[in-house]
């Protein structure tokens, strides 16, 4: 998969918008909540082009009927994808432009680190420009080379996420 960084788009919360409305008329009454997550969801932040949106639902298993449904409106269902209690979609293989990511609603472990780094890098300006910086220079630096791409961010990331969740609790 091509590393592609690119600066922020005023496009993305429309594409989120969009697309969590598909969603939401085939998770009907199973979904709770729709969130838009990830680098597309903080303005300014430069981020890979890929909408990440995360429902959130009544029940983790019953999300697994809704495959053929998700299938037709252009998802591959990829089960968990490495995070236990997680039902995985993508949209576009090597050219993805969404990623969803559906948790159980008493997941709070999950819905809350997603939640929270997102929250925390809008409401932490220099904390995104760092995070931003760091990503154009990896994709960059490895751009034929997604797990390298991944491999560098990932302690920056973690550090963040630490931070993130103890000022996410610090608010509630």
């Amino acid at each position: 998969m091509k590393v592609e960084v690119v600066e922020y788009d005023n496009k993305w919360p429309e594409l989120f918008k969009n697309e969590s409305q598909k969603i939401a008329k085939i998770f009907k009454e199973e979904l709770v909540h729709i969130h838009h997550i990830g680098s597309t969801s903080v303005e300014g932040l430069p981020a890979k082009p890929i909408v990440d949106i995360m429902p959130v639902v009544k029940s983790i298993e019953n999300v697994d009927a809704f495959t053929m449904a998700m299938n037709k409106i252009g998802y591959e269902a990829l089960g968990e994808f490495g995070i236990a209690g997680r039902r995985y979609f993508r949209k576009g293989e090597n050219l993805r432009t969404h990623q969803i990511h559906v948790f159980q609603q008493d997941n709070h472990h999950d819905i809350d680190r997603h939640l929270a780094v997102r929250d925390y890098l809008r409401a932490h300006r220099e904390e995104c420009k760092l995070y931003g910086d760091l990503k154009k220079k990896l994709a960059v630096a490895f751009p034929d080379d997604i797990e390298s791409y991944i491999d560098g961010k990932n302690s920056f990331v973690k550090e963040m996420e630490r931070k993130a969740l103890c000022w996410y609790k610090t608010r509630e």
